[in-house]
């Protein structure tokens, strides 16, 4: 293997063909400088280990990080069971175009009459005097 091509090889596992006078100059500068091409290979190598270490170590606290941001949210999800005869609030869908800073993004309270296992809910309007279907996603208590 020529004597400049020696990180090459650790990186890339193959020798590199560098032009002869290319190939001079770098024994030449390995010389001027006494370099041990044994001890530098070696201290190379381990410089190259530690780099996996570290890219495994960061690998495993992403995935601790991903991991404890999960348990954070799923705290933060609440229940939304909702029983009959009781009162909600239904978020407004037509106030995102023109709401204003003080208008309420919620209308209500409505009476629950029913609640089926797909989160659809069946509201009351007293002012109304009618009955209407939504998604349970929509609602939160009164």
């Amino acid at each position: 293997m020529p004597i400049g091509t020696f990180p090459y090889h650790l990186v890339y596992g193959k020798a590199c063909h560098l032009p002869i006078e290319l190939e001079h100059q770098a024994y030449w500068v390995v010389k001027k400088f006494n370099f041990e091409m044994k001890a530098t290979g070696e201290k190379r190598l381990l410089q190259l280990i530690e780099l996996d270490e570290f890219r495994l170590d960061s690998y495993d606290n992403a995935n601790l990080y991903k991991e404890k941001t999960k348990r954070w949210h799923d705290r933060q999800i609440q229940d939304r069971v909702f029983r009959p005869r009781q009162f909600v609030l239904l978020f407004n869908w037509g106030l995102k175009l023109f709401s204003g800073k003080l208008r309420s993004k919620w209308s209500g309270p409505f009476e629950v009459v029913q609640m089926t296992p797909h989160t659809v809910i069946e509201l009351w309007n007293k002012e109304k005097a009618e009955k209407f279907l939504v998604n349970g996603q929509c609602v939160k208590h009164y």
